[in-house]
């Protein structure tokens, strides 16, 4: 038990102060006016002001409490590597063994992982929440068990918030070998048809100072070069397409290395392009004509070059040329000198009028072989013998007409291979049998249909037929009629969306490609999508950092979109593959601050651990690799709480209140008779003066 004494004032401190104070001048003049008499009334006077302040006598009894020690295990990514995994196993095992064999001890285990922003390994916060219960005067120690790699050092010792030695036992090894690759600078954004320039930088440690550099972009290997350790090199990459074009930077393995995971870098470039350029040629006026251009207007990233044949060389009715205020048709400057200028070449319901020569309708398809973009938009035309198909064209034309134009009315409908392909895949409307939008009235027939057919006309012929030709891509839409869902004829139809997305498809937008893999990442998960023509399609292979491989199975989410989830706990770039496509997503930051300096360190805690009198030291000896772990010891005094082989805690001999018992001073006989006593005193002093006065 432990006595102490308790005050609990019955009245205000204002108020006991200012009785205190008037006792104190009324016994200050009682004794100089009175003297012995004065002296038992200051007596009464304080016992009175004491009782006021209601003082108890208090007793508590306590009972010994173990002390804590905090044991901070690093599990953050850096951890993984080079075996320091299987160190911190063997390590926690030996270390909780042996603190429960000091008496009064209680070992708190905490575990630290990466941060969730990815701003590297927070332990001494993982510590000070694991803490946050425990009066400071109970902690006699931490232990940290990590790399070294810890982003969260306290400035000094008394922002730790306790009082005790702290220890740091390191795994890793001191001769560790590592390269990786440092984007130091990556573009966002590059024209189409322009090179974009990534620069970068080899480090490594334990390596010859040179390696072997592979750079793909999307996973098409573009380039190779010999890179020296040290310098930034420049990678000049071509923007070939609009959307995400994506750089792979791969660098050699290193023989021994800690991990490969940072030895690639991937960059993701959105291509844009300045402006899309198109080429529409009307072979006549017709009422469809001015559906193209509205459209092809609205967009203010298209640059429309826009011809119109009204009058065609056959047409003789004696007007003199001088006389005509008609523009001449630049035939050599648009398809000879210009050609490749144009994104997309658009021929509207154009027939062979001899105004095109033979060597015109070569450079046409060589352009379309070459990765340009055709969009046919036949009209009757396409049925005589002025037709394209009978020109040199024909070879990269997906359908030949048979020659009947069929004029009956008819609702476009979308084909089973339509229902997959992007371009017509939840066109407005269809959703409904039949589907909701008007009817088209006149179609042309075709034969020898090539590519994919998305939507059908009148008797189930072909409509719209898309394919690829060599490098490039043709469209074929076998009516003129689109116009009629512009106009709202019979409730009209959603002609912007399905003209927009053959052009855009044509001009190989990546959101409209009929094969695609994407990949996404929310939070820990990462979402896969994959887009096809196929019916079934196989699992994905999910790589992730540290280059472990699972398969990821894929479930039809709609017609050609197949999904999949996975979670995943480790930061950094995933590669997902699925037959000759490769995706990546990076979960946390691009560039872990974990995997920016991966070797074990033993400063960098140095000097806040030995300035609270504790230790740093590797776990790992040399060569044999094998655990060498400290002895762990109490000591109560001292400066310097470690040892060659051993490291100190310092117990604190805290205690823990388990009752208290209260006895009051001055309340009933006992506080009557300490007031009472002073009081006869006074008066029997005061009598005894009064009668020595009286005469006789």
């Amino acid at each position: 038990m432990i006595p102490g004494l308790s005050l609990s004032p019955l009245v205000p401190l204002w108020l006991l102060a200012a009785l205190a104070v008037a006792a104190l001048a009324a016994a200050i003049l009682a004794v100089v006016a009175r003297r012995g008499a004065g002296l038992v009334r200051a007596l009464a006077l304080a016992l009175l002001v004491a009782a006021l302040t209601n003082p108890s006598l208090v007793n508590r009894q306590t009972e010994p409490v173990r002390d804590v020690v905090a044991v901070a295990v690093d599990r953050s990514l850096s951890q993984t590597l080079g075996g320091r995994t299987g160190q911190t196993e063997t390590a926690i095992r030996d270390i909780e063994a042996r603190l429960k064999e000091l008496p009064g001890i209680e070992p708190r285990i905490v575990t630290v992982g990466d941060a969730e922003n990815g701003d590297g390994t927070r332990l001494f916060g993982g510590l000070a929440q694991a803490l946050a219960d425990v009066p400071p005067e109970r902690i006699a120690g931490a232990i940290l068990l990590t790399d070294g790699v810890v982003h969260d050092i306290p400035r000094d010792a008394a922002a730790l918030g306790f009082r005790a030695p702290v220890h740091a036992l390191v795994t890793g090894r001191a001769n560790e070998r590592d390269r990786r690759i440092v984007l130091v600078d990556a573009p966002r954004f590059g024209l189409v048809g322009k090179d974009q320039t990534i620069r970068a930088r080899l480090d490594e440690r334990g390596g010859p100072g040179r390696a072997r550099v592979v750079v793909r972009r999307d996973g098409q290997q573009i380039a190779t070069l010999q890179a020296v350790a040290g310098p930034v090199f420049s990678i000049p990459v071509r923007i070939e397409h609009g959307g995400p074009n994506v750089v792979e930077i791969e660098v050699e393995p290193l023989e021994g290395e800690l991990t490969p995971v940072n030895n690639r870098a991937v960059v993701t470039i959105d291509g844009i392009r300045e402006k899309l350029r198109v080429l529409l040629v009307s072979g006549e006026p017709h009422s469809g004509e001015r559906t193209w251009r509205n459209l092809l207007k609205s967009d203010a990233n298209v640059d429309l070059v826009h011809f119109t044949i009204l009058r065609p060389p056959e047409k003789q009715d004696g007007t003199p040329i001088n006389e005509l205020s008609l523009i001449a048709f630049p035939t050599r400057e648009l398809f000879q000198i210009k050609i490749k200028e144009f994104d997309l070449i658009i021929l509207d319901r154009y027939a062979n009028q001899s105004i095109l020569p033979s060597l015109y309708y070569d450079n046409i398809a060589r352009y379309v072989r070459d990765g340009g973009a055709l969009l046919v938009a036949a009209g009757p035309e396409y049925s005589t013998p002025s037709s394209l198909a009978r020109t040199p064209l024909a070879p990269v034309l997906p359908a030949l007409p048979d020659g009947q134009v069929v004029e009956e009315p008819y609702r476009a409908l979308i084909t089973d291979r339509g229902v997959r392909h992007p371009v017509t895949r939840d066109l407005p409307g269809s959703n409904t049998e039949p589907p909701s939008w008007g009817e088209w009235l006149r179609i042309v027939g075709s034969r020898n249909v090539r590519g994919e057919t998305v939507m059908t006309g009148f008797g189930d012929r072909p409509l719209v037929v898309l394919n690829r030709e060599g490098k490039g891509r043709v469209a074929l839409l076998l009516s003129d009629h689109a116009w009629l869902w512009a106009r709202g004829f019979r409730d009209g139809g959603p002609h912007v969306d399905l003209l927009r997305r053959l052009s855009h498809w044509l001009m190989k937008e990546p959101e409209l490609e009929e094969e695609a893999l994407r990949a996404y990442a929310t939070g820990s998960t990462i979402s896969i999508e994959r887009q096809t023509m196929a019916e079934t399609v196989a699992p994905a292979r999910l790589t992730g950092p540290g280059g472990a491989v699972r398969e990821i199975a894929l479930t039809q989410i709609k017609p050609g979109v197949f999904s999949g989830t996975v979670e995943s706990r480790e930061l950094g770039l995933h590669r997902v593959d699925h037959g000759d496509l490769t995706a990546f997503v990076g979960l946390g930051p691009a560039n872990p601050r974990e995997l920016v300096d991966v070797f074990s360190d033993t400063e960098r805690l140095r000097p806040l651990a030995e300035s609270t009198g504790g230790s740093v030291r590797r776990i790992a000896a040399e060569p044999s690799g094998a655990l060498a772990l400290p002895r762990i010891v109490a000591l109560r005094a001292g400066t310097s709480f470690a040892g060659s082989d051993w490291i100190a805690i310092r117990p604190t001999d805290s205690a823990r209140v388990t009752g208290v018992s209260l006895l009051p001073l001055m309340l009933g006989a006992m506080g009557l008779l300490l007031l009472l006593l002073p009081l006869v005193a006074a008066w029997l002093v005061e009598g005894g003066r009064l009668r020595r006065r009286a005469p006789g």
